[in-house]
């Protein structure tokens, strides 16, 4: 009986968590709720509470789950590049492609990765799987400027940059400053500003 009791928290907390992930991805961040996640995963409004004692924590499940699909993109991407035998800066730029296309293939679920003012508290495991994507590139641009005793600030500025350009491009914002959806010049910029024109 115990067995099936785990079995079934554990099916509801995959079912709550699902059902936060289809939310996100279909509404953005302000469509979880907890009643609402409770709703479309077709329980009680006070069934959440029992698996998650927070609704932060129940946010930080959901957002787990992004990060999981993000690190599997950027390892393709990193993988990929790796196997043709690609320099430091030239994995960098296909961690960033990869890193623009998830943002813009998962607005939502972008948005929540980040929103570390909601997840706060929670945030022990998201470390566990964000910080080494952070210092995959941190490494890669150790590579890139291998003068730099700390690279840490250089690659959270060209993360900062990157986070931004997907941000504002979701928000209609680049569309406004330069007449078009085309990333392309601005991750240029972007990889030159932070790692130096490409040698000629």
């Amino acid at each position: 009986m115990q067995e099936n009791d785990t079995a079934n928290d554990q099916d509801l907390r995959t079912r709550l968590v699902a059902a936060g992930v289809e939310l996100v991805s279909r509404d953005g961040v302000p469509a979880l709720g907890l009643r609402e996640i409770a709703r479309h995963a077709g329980v009680s409004h006070g069934a959440p509470r029992r698996y998650f004692p927070t609704h932060r924590e129940l946010l930080a499940a959901i957002a787990r789950h992004g990060f999981g699909r993000l690190t599997d993109a950027l390892a393709g991407a990193d993988a990929l590049a790796a196997t043709t035998g690609a320099g430091a800066r030239t994995r960098i730029e296909a961690l960033a492609r990869a890193h623009l296309g998830f943002a813009a293939a998962n607005p939502g679920m972008f948005e929540l990765m980040f929103r570390h003012d909601l997840l706060e508290g929670s945030g022990t495991e998201l470390r566990r799987t964000t910080l080494p994507l952070f210092r995959t590139l941190a490494g890669l641009v150790a590579e890139v400027h291998p003068h730099l005793e700390d690279p840490t600030a250089a690659t959270a500025a060209l993360w900062a940059n990157l986070h931004g350009l997907a941000q504002l491009r979701g928000w209609g914002s680049l569309r406004l400053a330069t007449g078009g959806d085309d990333l392309e010049p601005l991750l240029r910029a972007t990889l030159d500003a932070h790692l130096g024109p490409v040698p000629r």
